[in-house]
């Protein structure tokens, strides 16, 4: 049937048909708009994914450029001891073999070791080095300092000592909120709870210090390492699937700063900046408009339980060591007896 109105001017009935949409336009335009949305929500989804919750490994070779001018000769023909002390980044939790954990690799090359880091390595240039590992997998900085009283030798005087440590990052994801924070396990505590448990810190880390110089009397150079931060400075724990936690990074940062504190106290400690090395490398490492977004290399350095690296972290960790001990060991060890 047509629909019409009259001209009021001319008395003669007009047509309306062709200013009404017929059924089948009306359906189509719905089908536009509902095909858009579910285009929209869809690519939101996509977006989500790829940029929070996709977390490439990659493979290769992982980690800052090493120098290879400082390994053509050999910095000492004296007997050295390299030890690892700490916790499970130093025991190497998350490494694929043992031969790839950064203890490992920072004093011998691998068998599968990558071409550009062939004669990078500590055994290269320390011709008398023996090597002892007595970190320990889930430890915090309470039992490190027991282990360094009651299971570190005392050397003899012609042994030099080169210590690679990794401290306080159990003491403060530990028990990933599933318990009350207490110093040693603070996950959870707010600033003000902490405040004590960190000054224990300081005091704790300078006597752990102290024990070492004590049981080198030839000699020793510290390299200790700072906390690194799966967030990649955000703060956001739920993106590492642990509880949130309001004050976790005032409290990490606080951590740190008793690290670079005492590292600059002391003038045979020297630090090495995992926290800076592992910045882009975390939970947000594909959200390309971050500043700590690596555009080279967009990837995950952590392993599963987020507290320790991934195999790629590990060498990422040893190149940081290594660069680090070349540029100070050297010297050092020209002003040694």
């Amino acid at each position: 049937m047509s629909n019409s109105v009259p001209d009021s001017q001319s008395g003669q009935t007009l047509s309306t048909d062709a200013a009404t949409p017929s059924p089948p336009k009306r359906r189509l335009s719905r089908w536009i708009v509902w095909l858009a949305l579910g285009g929209m929500l869809i690519g939101a989804g996509v977006a989500f994914r790829s940029f929070w919750l996709v977390r490439p490994v990659g493979a290769g070779p992982a980690g800052p450029h090493v120098s290879r001018a400082p390994f053509e000769h050999a910095w000492t023909q004296r007997k050295v001891l390299v030890l690892g002390l700490g916790d499970s980044v130093t025991a190497g939790f998350g490494a694929k073999k043992p031969s790839h954990t950064f203890f490992n690799r920072l004093t011998r090359n691998p068998p599968d070791e990558f071409p550009e880091m062939q004669g990078l390595c500590l055994s290269a240039v320390l011709p008398n080095m023996e090597t002892d590992n007595i970190a320990v997998s889930g430890t915090t900085s309470l039992s490190h300092l027991d282990t360094i009283r009651d299971h570190l030798p005392h050397q003899d005087s012609k042994t030099f000592g080169v210590i690679v440590m990794t401290t306080g990052g159990n003491d403060l994801i530990h028990w990933y909120g599933r318990k009350p924070p207490r110093e040693g396990a603070m996950y959870g505590a707010t600033l003000q709870q902490a405040e004590p448990w960190i000054r224990s810190f300081r005091k704790r880390l300078g006597q752990m210090l102290d024990l070492i110089d004590e049981r080198f009397p030839g000699g020793c150079q510290i390299f200790l390492a700072d906390i690194y931060d799966p967030t990649d400075g955000v703060g956001d724990a739920p993106s590492a699937y642990l509880p949130a936690w309001a004050e976790g990074l005032a409290i990490h940062t606080a951590y740190n700063k008793v690290i670079h504190d005492v590292a600059r106290e002391r003038a045979n400690v020297h630090l090495v900046r995992l926290r800076d090395t592992f910045l882009g490398h975390g939970t947000h490492c594909r959200q390309f408009w971050r500043s700590t977004y690596c555009r080279t290399d967009p990837t995950y350095w952590f392993y599963r339980n987020i507290e320790d690296p991934n195999d790629r972290g590990h060498d990422a960790a040893r190149r940081a060591f290594l660069i680090e001990i070349a540029r100070v060991l050297p010297g050092a060890l020209q002003k040694q007896p």
